[in-house]
């Protein structure tokens, strides 16, 4: 005698290829490119560190260090929009790997500093090298992952900032103990975290793949379905919005973006790289005590990125979800500035500030492509990311001005919270279509929204 129980129906084929493809994609692309970004973000700002033991062997002041830390993104700015209509253009693999071996023959350089004009030239060297790949993912993303999945997965690669900064502030403490060779710990510091980017990059010409279309590790039908998703999802967006670079300078929307970009980099690289000195000097701890001080002090930095980049793919919000993040890293600010003789104080201000300082990273970097496509999406994403990023010289050089001669680091500190707050402002000048606004019914309804947005805001 047998029987047999009834079998459940079979899922929606649509829904199931969807979801096989979403996961698929997240485990075969995000944990590396994450791993990629944690190398990159340990590179671009294991100076804050180096910097404890640098001004004592080197003698450099404030000012010599703000100016270091800041010259990096001057170079950073002048390869980025070409970095991503590279990546647009021919692929990511090769201009990937390249970047990462550069960038970390560079990092590595930084051991052999002496003078602060020798650290100036490095630092900009570091950022030509390094200059591109930061877009370069934001673009390489939008080649994968649908509107309305590009969120998490943007929030799952930038998570790799707040992870580099809480392993990497501990790592960077350890290291700068150590006297190896009779060289300084800060010497080292530069060629242990500069020499695994240039092994990755030999890694990625076999890991990485340009484009669905060319991936072997997707079945035929997982890769005829995203194709087909991502090519309707660009033709609506052609529909709607320029996608020729040069079409899309005359949209206000991307100058507003890069405006409010730049105002978001001044606090963000401002506090990064001076929050270990002030900290020490708040404090009178160690090295290594700092390190694990400041690593702390990121601790609702994942959790607070990754809950914002859920939201907003959820919602289909993008705005809002980029200008809160923005305020909650102006209020750690003013804390930590009005109370930064009390040592517990500045830890909760800086928490405070560390749940807000890359939170807005999944939202924001999904705003051009929802009104752009093709080489309009790719050249203005580094068009935004090349001029907010010469914010990233502006913030350490503004607070090193502003400490040089005084004992209190609390002026920087408001300056830099006031920045944040003006970034608020100008994001919530921008009006953009929903993220769900897909397919041909969306380019239907994107023409609508863009009607509203013509006649809600003063024509060009």
């Amino acid at each position: 005698m047998s029987s047999s129980l009834p079998s459940p129906p079979p899922p929606s084929p649509e829904l199931s290829i969807e979801e096989r493809v979403r996961r698929r994609l997240r485990r075969r692309l995000l944990p590396y490119l994450m791993l990629l970004y944690v190398i990159a973000f340990l590179d671009r700002v294991n100076v804050n560190f180096a910097v404890l033991g640098m001004t004592k062997d080197l003698g450099f002041g404030p000012r010599d260090f703000g100016v270091g830390a800041g010259i990096f993104f001057l170079g950073y700015f002048l390869f980025e929009i070409p970095g991503t209509l590279i990546v647009e253009r021919f692929g990511a693999r090769r201009w990937i790997a390249r970047i990462m071996v550069t960038w970390g023959a560079v990092a590595m350089s930084m051991a052999a500093v002496r003078t602060p004009s020798q650290f100036y030239g490095l630092r900009f060297l570091l950022g030509l090298a390094e200059a591109g790949f930061f877009p370069g993912i934001i673009v390489y993303l939008t080649h994968w992952f649908p509107a309305r999945d590009r969120a998490k997965a943007l929030g799952l690669f930038t998570a790799a900032i707040p992870v580099s900064n809480m392993l990497g502030a501990p790592l960077s403490g350890l290291i700068l103990e150590r006297h190896w060779a009779g060289m300084a710990g800060w010497r080292w510091l530069f060629i242990l975290e500069g020499a695994p980017a240039v092994l990755l990059g030999i890694v990625t010409l076999f890991v990485l793949t340009d484009r669905p279309s060319a991936a072997r590790w997707l079945p035929e039908d997982e890769k005829a379905w995203l194709v087909a998703r991502l090519d309707e999802e660009g033709r609506a967006r052609r529909q709607v919005g320029p996608h020729r670079f040069l079409a899309a300078l005359g949209d206000r929307r991307v100058w507003l973006l890069a405006l409010a970009f730049f105002l978001i980099v001044v606090p963000t690289y401002g506090i990064q790289l001076w929050v270990p000195q002030i900290v020490k000097e708040a404090s009178g701890l160690s090295a290594w005590e700092v390190s694990r001080v400041v690593g702390a002090g990121y601790l609702l930095g994942l959790p607070s990125l990754l809950l914002f980049g859920w939201s907003s793919d959820r919602t289909g919000e993008r705005r809002w979800h980029a200008v809160l993040p923005m305020l909650l890293l102006a209020a750690g600010l003013v804390v930590t500035a009005g109370l930064e003789h009390r040592f517990p104080a500045i830890v909760l201000g800086l928490v405070i500030a560390g749940a807000g300082l890359n939170a807005h990273l999944p939202a924001f970097w999904a705003l051009p492509p929802q009104f752009l496509a093709g080489q309009a999406a790719a050249g203005s994403v580094g068009l935004i990311n090349s001029i907010g990023n010469l914010g990233g010289f502006v913030g350490p050089t503004l607070v090193g001005a502003l400490k040089e001669g005084r004992s209190s680091y609390a002026p920087g500190m408001l300056a830099l919270a006031g920045f944040a707050v003006a970034a608020a402002v100008i994001i919530g000048l921008v009006r953009t279509p929903p993220a769900a606004f897909t397919g041909s019914q969306g380019a239907v309804m994107l023409r609508a929204h863009r009607r509203d947005d013509d006649e809600d805001l003063p024509q060009q």
